[in-house]
């Protein structure tokens, strides 16, 4: 299945902003407020989502994060772990270095607690020693109806390291690069899932970022022969978190599409019309977290298809 019920989320005890990532992460902005402040606002976006999440059905596991390990990004868990539906769980190499300390093994053993099998775990992590980085579901987005994987190149994203991840895992891959504009100059957008969400029978994606004609007219080959609807945003929704999405099941079996309140406002009629043809909308304001942390809804959500015991 292309999505899940189950998602993984981490409570964040010391979120900021995280001067390691915002070397290449511009989507990122410093708030002129302490870092206390700013945590403390995270922690009830954080908390209020789980509740929009948990109101529409959808099985929300929420773990908090432990001070000690001093990780500010520890509320994006998408970018260091994946969860699949063989019982193999795969481990990632980060770019920043104090994210690495957000991997934790006794996750998994909560998972197993809850009634999941893991069967296998593979560990890309050693890749760091060679300063070579593959962020997770932050970097790769896979079809998994069509056994697909799409991935923008960056200082997050190694094409080789992404190749033996499609193989690992069955996968074909579609390799392009999407940029946007920073100061006048086109600088490579730092994850995939910020300007591309894939969903069962659509996709969501900003197409004016791969600058490239013919890696864009290759995407889009892809994604019409397996049948997706899709559905355009520009650059400027971008900005707003608009390709920052996720589709989730909730009650009754039923589809969402999950995004925060600043990508919902930024989209037009007709996107919206054209999104909840394939499902409803779950949005939450998440502002503190957009903004300090240069990520959104679907950065803050691991989804697991582990199989149950």
């Amino acid at each position: 299945m292309q999505v899940t019920n189950t998602i993984l989320m981490i409570r964040p005890v010391d979120f900021r902003m995280n001067e390691q990532t915002a070397v290449n992460n511009y989507f990122q902005e410093d708030l002129d407020v302490k870092n206390q402040t700013i945590n403390e606002r995270a922690q009830k976006e954080f908390d209020n989502f789980v509740t929009v999440l948990r109101g529409k059905g959808v099985n929300v596991i929420v773990v908090e994060d432990k001070k000690e390990n001093d990780t500010p990004d520890s509320i994006f868990p998408n970018n260091w772990v994946s969860f699949h539906n063989t019982g193999t769980v795969a481990i990632y190499p980060m770019f920043a270095e104090n994210r690495r300390k957000e991997r934790r093994e006794d996750i998994f053993d909560i998972l197993e607690e809850k009634g999941f099998n893991i069967t296998d775990v593979i560990d890309y992590t050693s890749a760091e020693d060679a300063g070579v980085y593959l962020e997770g579901t932050g970097s790769i987005l896979k079809d998994r109806v069509h056994q697909k994987a799409y991935c923008a190149l960056s200082e997050r994203a190694d094409e080789a390291l992404f190749i033996e991840f499609c193989e690992d895992f069955d996968c074909f891959p579609v390799i392009f690069t999407a940029n946007q504009s920073v100061d006048g100059t086109r600088m490579p957008i730092y994850h995939t899932n910020v300007m591309m969400a894939m969903a069962e029978t659509f996709v969501v994606i900003c197409l004016d970022t791969i600058d490239d004609k013919k890696e864009r007219k290759n995407v889009i080959a892809h994604l019409k022969k397996d049948g997706k609807e899709i559905i355009t945003i520009s650059e400027k929704q971008m900005h707003h978190f608009a390709g920052n999405m996720l589709q989730v099941i909730g009650a009754n079996n039923k589809r969402f599409m999950v995004m925060s309140s600043a990508a919902y406002n930024s989209l037009n009629p007709g996107q919206i019309k054209a999104i909840t043809a394939h499902g409803d909308i779950i949005h939450s304001s998440l502002e503190t977290i957009e903004t300090c942390g240069g990520g959104s809804a679907r950065c803050m959500m691991a989804e697991v298809f582990l199989p149950r015991n």
